[in-house]
């Protein structure tokens, strides 16, 4: 860990290092200028009764001196050190967080929100935080280097209880980490859990909230916070046992030093101004030398931060883009085409079998041409759009657009041909613009807007209060769930995708607005490309995961997918009247979405002045 730090940082390293032994040189110079001065000013000024200036001048100087080469010292250390743990913190939770983004969805599947915020977060803080005490650690070693050889150039006697002090301190600090490194370990994943809990919670706040789990979620939150509670105290409690006993060896060095520096100065083998000296250090040393404690303290948290963060950084299942390209001036939809496709999600644990969803799945979306996909829940239809917009690979066979394996294709072709409005939209606590155009080049608010009109989403938008500039709160809260699937739509919408993949993303629209919608996007290539009926310059083709009758009767092709397999394909009519599950399905969706709207509530709505009252029909 130490060796992967100083090899990252090699020059701020040097600085801090510099910087601390600088000061640790000028600490055992202290020593000796202390010595010096009780030696040969203050005893002779005591024996004689008085002092020379000159003297007194000489003394204030070299105590100036060295102060002012310490404080040099602390000021290269500290901002050497600091620096050096803070760049390296923010490299590595860059380097984890484009791990995420490079690990494939199957990947993420298998661990937890909290746990990977936990990772980028505490784990990669806790991996660095040695760091901060290295530098004076290995200036500390130069300066116990440094003041045994001057103990040995003093005296003999006075070196040996140096040489008994130190290596009891090491020794103390290995028994120390070792005790320690289990018990920080713990800590470290109960803090991943605790936060994953709470990130749990707070994410589904709206299931929390209305089914009345407020009181148990505390529970369990309490549970797991009350073990983090008990393993940071049986880290403080071994903290409390060590820390006294690192403090109190120097302390004892100090002692046995003026006990056997009283024996040899009695027996003429040491001056006073030696005798002060070795004592004066080993007093100075105390603080230093817990520098090396620190580290030691530290290294069992951060040896678990790092094989935390390391198994992020390890982790295999990447998904390599290739090298082909899509002619990006090429306005015609794309052909979207399954070549015998089996896949199947991989298993939180490795020793278990994975599931099959998808096999032997063979289609075909023809350029303009809208395809529906039709079967129960748990049938693989989301799983076929993630494959459609390479969101996973498949275990066997191909996915083509425009005859080009998917996995071909480059990162950026692929994104701005095909385009995902997934069953669960996402909306950024931020303006509608920034929304919608996500910061791509060449989409400014005409665009915006083109993109709105065809998601149907322009008349709410312009009856914002801020219009394009309104802030729509953290995941859309100030929207409606229509409103937001109908952002995520004009965002897709914005890039002009040549493929669109609408993974039931109408489900929370009025059946009016969505065939409205869908009529827009079925718009022929001929419209205006300016003006207030701008669309796009070309229709793109269209997969749509589909349950309603109205959105059904509009696709071109309807595909019936059950238990990952595909049963049949035809028009609507035909499938009606040839495939009785696709029957079954289709008028029980039917029969649902009717009595939804008989169950609907009568709502009249007045504005008030203070709000708004609503009369409800029973």
């Amino acid at each position: 860990m130490l060796g992967r730090a100083i090899r990252e940082q090699p020059r701020i390293f040097a600085v801090a290092v510099t910087g601390s032994v600088l000061f640790g040189l000028m600490v055992i110079a202290s020593a000796y200028v202390v010595g010096g001065v009780v030696g040969k000013v203050v005893v002779p000024a005591i024996a004689r009764g008085s002092v020379a200036g000159g003297t007194l001048a000489l003394a204030a100087a070299a105590l100036f001196g060295i102060s002012v080469l310490r404080v040099v010292g602390i000021f290269g250390r500290r901002l050497g050190a600091g620096y050096m743990q803070y760049r390296l913190q923010a490299a590595y939770r860059r380097r984890v967080t484009r791990r995420y983004l490079d690990l494939p969805l199957a990947w993420h599947h298998r661990n937890a929100t909290g746990t990977l915020l936990s990772n980028a977060n505490s784990d990669v803080e806790a991996a660095w935080y040695p760091i901060a005490p290295l530098p004076f650690a290995v200036g500390t070693l130069v300066m116990l280097v440094g003041a045994v050889v001057s103990l040995f150039l003093t005296d003999w006697a006075l070196a040996l209880v140096g040489l008994a002090v130190f290596p009891a301190l090491f020794a103390l600090n290995v028994v120390y980490s070792r005790r320690m490194a289990p018990r920080q370990a713990r800590a470290q994943r109960l803090r991943a859990e605790v936060s994953g809990i709470a990130h749990e919670s707070f994410d589904g706040a709206l299931v929390v909230k209305t089914m009345g789990r407020e009181a148990q979620e505390t529970e369990r939150f309490g549970a797991r916070a009350g073990e983090l509670r008990d393993a940071l105290i049986a880290v403080g409690r071994l903290r409390g046992v060590f820390d006294p006993m690192l403090e109190t060896l120097p302390s004892l060095g100090t002692l046995a030093v003026l006990v056997v520096g009283a024996v040899r100065l009695r027996q003429g083998a040491i001056t006073v101004t030696e005798l002060v000296s070795v004592a004066f250090l080993f007093t100075v040393l105390a603080f230093p030398v817990r520098a090396i404690g620190w580290v030691l303290a530290e290294l069992p948290r951060s040896v678990a931060g790092w094989d935390r963060v390391r198994r992020v950084l390890d982790a295999t299942g990447e998904m390599p883009y290739g090298q082909t390209t899509l002619d990006p001036a090429t306005p015609a939809p794309a052909t979207l085409a399954f070549h015998d496709v089996h896949f199947g999600y991989e298993p939180a644990e490795a020793h278990l079998p994975g599931t099959e969803v998808l096999g032997e799945v063979t289609f075909t979306v023809p350029a303009g041409r809208t395809v529906a996909l039709v079967g129960p829940t748990g049938a693989g239809k989301s799983t076929i759009a993630s494959l459609a917009v390479r969101l996973v690979d498949p275990r066997a066979g191909t996915v083509t657009l425009d005859g080009v394996d998917v996995r071909e294709l480059t990162a950026a072709s692929l994104a701005s041909t095909v385009a995902l409005v997934a069953q669960v939209p996402f909306v950024f606590d931020d303006t509608v613009r920034a929304n919608i155009a996500l910061d791509r080049p060449g989409i400014g608010d005409e665009e915006v807007w083109a993109a709105l009109r065809l998601a149907e989403a322009d008349g709410f938008v312009a009856a914002l209060p801020d219009g394009l500039d309104t802030m729509v709160g953290e995941r859309g809260t100030s929207l409606s769930g229509g409103q937001r699937q109908r952002l995520t739509l004009a965002r897709a919408l914005a890039g002009r995708p040549r493929l669109l993949v609408l993974d039931d993303a109408t489900s929370a629209v009025d059946p009016r607005v969505e065939a409205a919608i869908l009529a827009g996007l079925r718009a022929p290539a001929d419209r205006p490309s300016s003006g207030p009926e701008r669309r796009q310059a070309a229709p793109a083709s269209i997969l749509v995961v589909a349950y309603r009758r109205a959105t059904i009767a509009l696709a071109d092709e309807v595909i019936y997918v059950e238990h990952g397999r595909v049963i049949a394909r035809g028009r609507h009519t035909e499938l009606l009247a040839a495939v009785p599950g696709y029957a079954d399905l289709v008028t029980a969706y039917e029969q649902a979405e009717q009595e939804r709207e008989q169950t609907r509530p009568y709502e009249e709505v007045t504005p008030l002045t203070s709000g708004l009252e609503v009369e409800v029909d029973r």
